[in-house]
């Protein structure tokens, strides 16, 4: 059935027996669907439907199920694969939601049992009480599934150490697509000859494999390349009887094209006591790769490459990383990792590599934890970080995890740019130098037919010039559509036969992920950008600098990597740390965004209910906007979509009641008491209602006086004329009309500071509440308007300093995208400050009388805003504070859940609760008495408040009693 046809199907026939033998969960509307239409890869196949099976009972349904009306099966962990291998045209298995329990460890014996959808950082935890680890550990070790590493044979950093999955892997419990289920390992002479006695479908499955390798046992030992990083074709040399006839190890590697995997018992291996890094910088790419079998002569934990260009990525996405000061001079970097049972041992191996190698590069040694994890960084997200490059070009995976010899890797590389060269691409490249694997992102053009050609082309050439250095397609992330059509290059026809009958005698039916190592699919075939291209207009109200105003670019950012599926750390993704949905995923988001502009499985355009609902749930927290490596702003696109979506239509409640809410605030300041009243009275439920508002939520109260009623003899249209610096006060809507107290302490502050200090002689609003609703022309008024509001002082280059985290961030860069060409809004975003940013210029002068203990010093909890810690960063904060003599502890707890206007909106209270209670209101209870906790976003303090009765302070409140000159609140 072509996509057209099973689009337009909105239940098909196999739906409601699938559903019926089910205790999980199977989706087959058009969004779930185009959500799984494509992984980490270039290609995209809309699936019939999406199973999310809560056991082992389930899959095996959907494989019945699959038998019966003739559908493929394709099982799928974090969907992070770079080939094309975890997607397909009839039934994905999502194991990730349900299937993710580690069922035992067996510390003394080294080994743990886990069900495919176990995520790796959670094993490792989980081992790591023991002080063991499992060794391979790719760069997505905090999303991707030991299921997906089992079906791509992953490897990772360490893998010089302990090898790929395939080393690491004891048995496998699968299924068959006849609903055969087998216990798979390595086979001793007795037990197989007993197997290959059975007359029932696991006999007929043994003989069949003693057989093939009886044939073919003279091939295997040396028609495979010899390099260790080889991870193309199935692994049929663990079938041989000096490898134990291990039919569980034959299996890794297979991409899911034979079985379905229930469970693994895999082995671990045992952690390091410590570790050192030693960083050599070379002059070039070349020079660094023709050490590396010198290197590997050291006793090494890893040996991985960096290049110049990534390194320019991550100066111009952030400049203040601490990695960046870290690197010897150089243009390429080799990153060396040894280890030992104690520190010094593991130092003594780096300084031992520096040494040998000092008259061949610049040498540094790291033994700081802090330090090597900044460094790994760089690394681990280089696949995200190498797809958009300083000159705003979009790169591909396609040709990403060749690996040759390391004792070729230098030929190789010279030879390779040589390719670049003569196709006019460009590469980022780096990866796993110490086994000769190579990552790179390359500028195909994969939009156009002709595009798609040079493509096909590029991918022969490159595979034939790996062959020739004696080495492997995929080294790495196996063959999926990517390499698969490509084998025949590297294996010979007696070869692909062996892999033919291997997958035959698994799977006679063809359901397990057909097209995928053998009877593949094009390369360029099914390539996402050309097939899904944008049908309706892409390009945006909003400015959208990073993509010229396109969001079909924009939404081409996310290349799957799925950094938005870590379970924590971080600020991205809270929505999907709550729901485990695909769709709450920033990468959910932007699949759908992209499907919606394609028209093709998400239908509406821009009035696509699939992707309201997606976006319905993104706090619009801006944490993507660093988090994820490749920059997506979904909080950005969301506002784009929603005035798009709404334009000319009515609108939900909450839009005109807290999308509004600087003018009803403005209304109510007449009459205060009453507001406040009618907010906590009788008539609240009915107001709430009324407003699209939660009703578990209270409405927070008016104070009786505002920031610029207790403040109108400062006001001043102009900058004021004498002594002190003059600063302009922005007297934000939240803490002029909610908390003006934190204004008047920041004013005590900031002339402690020896400024001079003013507020505008009328309110004034940045638009944000507008802007976040999508209400984008009256955001841009409001701005604009506030922007000439302020022109006498921005004409003084006075700064403006901001108190609220919201505000002060909006002013500063999505001003600049909602209202580019308006030359005050371009002033106002320069002149902007963050409060922690001017009083840090001007230290405020220390008070003389002593102060009670407990506000002399000690240590303060810090929920970082979420707008703060993805635009405004918090270097000048810690300053600030440990000048103070406070001791900031800023917490990894992601979002608070309110949100702004989010978790006051009614059916979003249960996922903004979820949101706090991840990690934030946790850490806040288990605070010893007494511990003062600072946030200076209006909406995480009234969160805090709300869940955790706690009163949470303002920086400026937090200085102000410090320096005794705080003003007592007036709420």
């Amino acid at each position: 059935m072509n996509e057209t046809a099973h689009t337009a199907a909105r239940t098909p026939e196999f739906a409601e027996p699938l559903r019926n033998s089910l205790t999980g969960q199977a989706r087959f509307d058009p969004g779930t669907r185009a959500l799984y239409a494509t992984d980490a890869s270039n290609y995209r196949r809309v699936p019939r439907g999406v199973v999310f099976p809560r056991d082992d009972n389930d899959v095996a349904a959907t494989l019945e199920v699959a038998r019966e009306y003739g559908l493929p099966i394709t099982s799928r962990g974090s969907g992070t694969s770079v080939a094309g291998n975890a997607m397909g045209d009839g039934l994905v298995l999502d194991f990730s939601k349900h299937m993710n329990r580690i069922e035992h460890v067996d510390p003394a014996r080294r080994l743990a049992r886990v069900q495919p959808g176990v995520v790796l950082d959670t094993l490792r935890e989980t081992a790591g009480r023991h002080g063991l680890t499992f060794g391979p550990d790719p760069s997505t070790h905090s999303r991707c599934t030991l299921g997906g590493m089992i079906g791509n044979n992953s490897c990772g950093t360490h893998s010089v150490a302990w090898g790929k999955t395939v080393d690491n892997v004891r048995e496998l419990d699968v299924l068959l697509s006849d609903g055969t289920r087998l216990t798979l390992s390595s086979t001793d002479r007795q037990r197989l000859d007993a197997l290959c006695g059975r007359q029932d479908r696991t006999g007929r499955l043994y003989r069949g494999l003693r057989d093939l390798v009886d044939e073919f046992a003279p091939r295997l030992r040396t028609d495979l390349p010899d390099t260790t990083r080889r991870v193309s074709g199935y692994n049929l040399d663990q079938l041989l009887p000096e490898n134990g006839f291990d039919v569980a190890r034959a299996l890794v590697g297979s991409e899911g094209s034979c079985a379905t995997v229930l469970s693994a018992t895999v082995e671990l291996v045992e952690e390091p006591g410590a570790r050192a890094m030693v960083v050599l910088g070379f002059d070039d790419v070349y020079a660094a790769a023709d050490r590396v079998p010198r290197i590997r002569e050291h006793p090494t934990l890893a040996v991985e490459g960096l290049t110049r260009e990534l390194v320019d990525v991550v100066r111009e996405r952030n400049p203040n990383s601490p990695a960046l000061t870290l690197l010897p001079r150089g243009r390429s970097w080799l990153l060396v990792e040894t280890g030992g049972p104690d520190p010094d041992t593991a130092a003594r191996a780096a300084h031992s590599i520096a040494e040998r190698f000092a008259d061949h590069a610049e040498c540094v040694v790291h033994t700081d934890a802090r330090r090597m994890a900044a460094l790994w960084k760089i690394r681990e997200e280089g696949s995200g970080y190498s797809t958009r490059m300083t000159d705003g070009s979009q790169r591909w995976s396609g040709w990403e995890d060749a690996a040759v010899p390391p004792e070729n890797l230098g030929s190789y590389l010279r030879e390779f740019d040589e390719l670049l060269d003569r196709f006019g691409y460009r590469g980022a490249s780096y990866g796993h130098y110490g086994e000769g694997c190579i990552h790179v992102r390359i500028d195909f053009d994969l939009t156009s037919r002709s595009g798609a050609s040079d493509y096909r082309a590029f991918l022969e050439a490159a595979a034939d010039l790996v062959v020739a250095h004696g080495g492997s397609l995929s080294g790495e992330h196996g063959d999926g559509q990517a390499r698969s059509e490509l084998l025949p290059r590297m294996y010979p026809p007696e070869m692909l036969e062996a892999f033919d009958r291997f997958k035959t005698l698994f799977d006679p039916e063809g359901l397990h992920n057909p097209g995928v190592i053998t009877r593949p699919r094009g390369v360029d075939e099914d390539l996402r950008p050309l097939v899904a291209a944008p049908r309706i207009p892409s390009r945006t109200e909003l400015a959208l600098h990073s993509d010229n105003g396109d969001l079909a670019s924009a939404t081409h950012r996310c290349v799957g990597v799925g950094k938005c599926l870590n379970p924590s750390g971080g600020v991205m993704c809270p929505s999907y740390r709550a729901t485990r949905d695909e769709k709450h995923s920033t990468r959910g988001r932007a699949h759908l965004l992209s499907e919606m502009l394609s028209g093709r499985t998400v239908v509406g355009g821009w009035r696509s209910e699939q992707t309201r609902e997606a976006l319905d749930l993104c706090l619009s927290c801006k944490g993507c906007k660093t988090d994820c490596p490749v920059g997506v702003d979904m909080a950005t696109y969301k506002a784009e979509f929603l005035h798009r979506h709404y334009r000319h239509r009515p609108r939900p409640a909450t839009h005109y009641s807290m999308g509004f809410l600087p003018l009803w605030l403005a209304a109510a300041r007449w009459a205060p008491g009453l507001f406040n009243r009618l907010g906590r009275g009788r008539a609240a439920p009915l107001l709430k209602r009324l407003g699209g508002i939660a009703p578990e939520r209270d409405l927070p109260l008016l104070a009786r006086r505002g920031l610029l009623e207790s403040c109108s003899d400062r006001q001043a249209s102009r900058p004021p004329e004498g002594p002190g610096d003059p600063v302009l006060l922005f007297p934000d809507t939240f803490t002029n009309h909610f908390e003006p107290g934190i204004g008047l302490d920041a004013i005590a502050v900031l002339e402690s500071s020896g400024h001079e200090v003013r507020l505008p002689d009328t309110t004034v609003c940045c638009g944000l509440t507008w802007y976040s609703t999508g209400q984008l022309g009256t955001a841009r008024r409001t701005l604009r308007r506030t922007a000439r509001e302020l022109r006498p002082w921005l004409r003084e280059d006075a700064p403006v300093v901001g108190l609220e985290p919201s505000c002060t961030a909006f002013l500063r860069n999505d001003a600049l995208e909602l209202a580019p060409a308006d030359p005050d809004v371009r002033s106002l975003a320069s002149a902007t400050r963050t409060f922690a940013e001017q009083v840090d210029q001007h230290a405020p002068a220390r008070p003389s009388a002593p102060r009670p203990a407990r506000e002399q010093s000690g240590e303060v909890l810090v929920q970082m805003h979420c707008h703060q810690y993805s635009e405004l960063g918090f270097d000048a904060d810690r300053s600030v504070l440990e000048t103070a003599g406070l001791n900031p502890r800023v917490l990894d707890a992601g979002c608070c859940g309110l949100a702004g206007n989010f978790g006051f909106e009614r059916g979003h209270y249960e996922v903004s609760m979820a949101c706090a209670e991840d990690a934030l209101l946790p850490r806040i209870r288990s605070a010893p008495d007494g511990t003062e906790v600072l946030a200076d976003g209006f909406s995480c303090r009234t969160q805090l408040r709300h869940a955790a009765a706690a009163e949470p302070l303002h920086l400026a409140t937090a200085l102000a009693r410090q320096l005794g000159v705080s003003h007592r609140n007036t709420t």
